[in-house]
């Protein structure tokens, strides 16, 4: 109680309140009572009385999680209400939220999917769809803005600052080494051995063309970085231009007959700008494509249409990183090793 009342002396200015925003209402109905979320509900949704009755007699429910953005995305949007609308339920929303993130850190600094008491793959420390890294770019914010988040006291921001600073080495120590190069992540790794593991059966182990690009920015987002993590980000991006895929376009074609009357398809186009896939074989490079059955194959057309259709298995998941924000960084942290120079760098569409 202390330390909410210090965090909250912002609060007490003239300013008159402002009435609170569905989605506000909507994230704290949602909040479950250790300060996590859940994922995948509807915040623009109007409640009913009877559901509303539900969703609270389910507060004690073991499903908060950082899935799909799920908590970190409810603790900014909550502070930037709470600014608005001075709301003192908004304040004692987000406070709890973000120590709910800080119990959440395993002891060597990774964080798993879901919290607490997580199973199968949710214990992983999880890179998937961005999960630990929306955790410890909303506890380095906090630690940072205090104009966003007036509210946090000195202690809590210290203690949000040493839990970002705390999963810096776990990611160095998660990229994958291959014959002694630094590539890249997979979408989960072990909470202990901090291997690669699979999640889903389609998920298997593997180095990431997606989920490594938020590490790789959150790397390059932190200032005055150390010769190691000059290094984890050179052999990262280094990785990303042997594997990216050339020659080739992901498009969708009319599929009469079929659930969602189209198919997703892979066609030659020497003009097509450079794609990743999501998976690459560690140690090949080569694609892999995955059907619910967890059989890995070489290309898009063997999976089933529902996975080749319900799931990102090519994008252009790495062309800003590449086109743009590598080189921007490159210049200013690594100026005397920029091995792209004679390279083509990925157009521009």
């Amino acid at each position: 109680m202390k330390n909410l009342l210090r965090g909250a002396i912002w609060f007490l200015c003239p300013c008159l309140l402002l009435s609170a925003d569905k989605q506000g209402e909507s994230i704290l109905l949602h909040q479950r009572d250790n300060g996590g979320w859940p994922k995948n509900y509807d915040r623009d949704r109007s409640i009913p009385e009877g559901e509303r009755k539900v969703i609270l007699a389910n507060k004690n429910r073991n499903d908060a999680t950082f899935d799909n953005g799920a908590t970190h995305t409810e603790i900014r949007y909550l502070a930037k209400t709470l600014l608005k609308t001075k709301d003192p339920r908004y304040l004692e929303a987000v406070l709890k939220g973000i120590r709910f993130m800080l119990a959440a850190q395993y002891p060597n600094g990774g964080w798993p999917q879901r919290f607490p008491k997580p199973s199968g793959y949710s214990a992983h420390i999880t890179f998937n769809d961005g999960a630990m890294i929306g955790v410890m770019s909303t506890l380095r914010d906090i630690s940072r803005d205090k104009i966003a988040y007036p509210f946090v006291s000195d202690e809590l921001r210290e203690r949000c600052r040493k839990a970002a600073e705390r999963g810096i080495p776990c990611i160095l120590k998660c990229q994958i080494v291959v014959n002694g190069k630094k590539t890249a992540w997979c979408a989960q790794h072990d909470e202990k051995t901090l291997i690669p593991r699979k999640a889903r059966s389609y998920e298997l182990p593997s180095i990431s063309g997606a989920e490594s690009v938020g590490v790789v920015r959150f790397l390059m987002e932190i200032d005055e970085p150390s010769p190691e993590i000059i290094v984890a980000v050179q052999g990262a991006v280094r990785w990303f231009d042997e594997a990216k895929l050339t020659g080739i376009r992901e498009v969708r074609k009319e599929a009469k007959g079929t659930p969602k009357g189209w198919d997703k398809v892979v066609v030659e186009d020497a003009s097509a700008p450079p794609i990743w896939a999501r998976f690459y074989v560690i140690g090949t490079n080569r694609p892999i494509f995955c059907s619910r059955d967890g059989i890995p194959r070489k290309t898009l057309a063997e999976i089933s249409y529902e996975r080749r259709n319900g799931y990102s298995w090519l994008g252009y998941y790495a062309k800003d990183l590449m086109a743009k924000d590598y080189p921007a960084w490159q210049r200013k942290w690594a100026p005397k090793d920029n091995f792209l120079r004679n390279t083509k760098e990925p157009k521009m569409n």
